[in-house]
């Protein structure tokens, strides 16, 4: 082998090598790109996901606050329903001692 296909030789495999080369680095480009754009969406998604938080408690908060208030009514009219119980009973007894008594 003379040393012409010697050179020949090695600038063909020279340019097969930077030819793999630009080939990874466009690889590598599109793969930063991508992986860029799918940070990107889960930024987004992240944003979305914290502002459902937010408002669901918000919405648990208020359900909360109404079920408080409708505690406190179902044991205002307990008290009154057993004010009204007593009520009747005690007019009952009275009633029956009155027409025993006659």
């Amino acid at each position: 082998m003379t040393t012409e296909e010697r050179l020949d030789r090695i600038e063909h495999l020279t340019a097969g090598i930077a030819e793999e080369r630009r080939k990874d680095r466009d690889e590598y480009k599109a793969l930063w790109r991508d992986t860029q754009r799918q940070l990107n969406e889960v930024s987004i998604r992240l944003v979305q996901l914290s502002e459902a938080d937010s408002s669901l408690e918000a919405r648990i908060e208020q359900i909360a606050e109404e079920t408080r208030k409708a505690a406190e009514e179902s044991r205002e009219a307990d008290k009154r329903l057993g004010a009204r119980i007593d009520a009747l009973v005690s007019g009952i007894g009275k009633f029956m001692l009155d027409n025993l008594t006659k």
